[in-house]
């Protein structure tokens, strides 16, 4: 009987073993790949950072309420709009911070905000974005939320988040060409 015993905790002993070793064979790269996905992003923002402030410097201060049609936003309401959007993504959307309120928070808004103010509001809410993105868990990546009635992952507000930046800096570099300025050439910091 003891033999008997002593085989099937033996085979129970290499089936648990093997389980584990080929658990952490497959989770291993899936975390890093994660991991990974974490570092790109930082990147990425780091690079759309520098690029953006680039543009914000390029326009000339009196050319910050120039909007391209009477309905657009401004220049300036289009830098401080990625910060809103930034805050709202990171702080509220992943970190569970109660939204600003657009009708009272003028934090995040051109209000009587001078050229270098805004470009300095810009480089805090990268600044404060970046933080907390390097110290998101990524176990929670694949968590839904609802995104102005969608449900989408986290992973998904990460690039929903870069698609906005790039849409708004986008509308800010037809400012530019519009006042017969030429925008830095995006190459360099992708």
């Amino acid at each position: 009987m003891y033999t008997t015993d002593l085989k099937y905790y033996t085979m129970r002993k290499k089936i648990i073993i093997t389980t584990i070793l080929l658990f952490s064979a497959v989770a291993s790269p899936i975390f890093a790949q994660q991991d990974d996905f974490i570092k790109d992003y930082i990147e990425r923002l780091e690079n759309s950072r520098t690029y953006l402030i680039l543009v914000a410097e390029l326009m000339p201060e009196e050319k910050y309420k120039f909007k391209a049609t009477p309905e657009s936003s401004s220049f300036g309401e289009n830098l401080m709009h990625i910060a809103w959007a930034m805050d709202w993504h990171c702080q509220s959307l992943l970190n569970g911070r109660d939204a600003r309120d657009w009708n009272t928070d003028t934090t995040l808004k051109v209000a009587d905000k001078t050229k270098e103010e805004m470009i300095s509001t810009i480089h805090k809410t990268f600044d404060e974005t970046i933080a907390l993105i390097s110290k998101f868990d990524i176990s929670e990546l694949n968590d839904r939320l609802d995104y102005l009635g969608l449900n989408r992952t986290k992973r998904q507000i990460f690039l929903l988040l870069a698609d906005h930046i790039t849409h708004h800096r986008g509308q800010m570099l037809v400012s530019l060409r519009l006042n017969g300025l030429v925008p830095p050439r995006y190459i360099f910091y992708q």
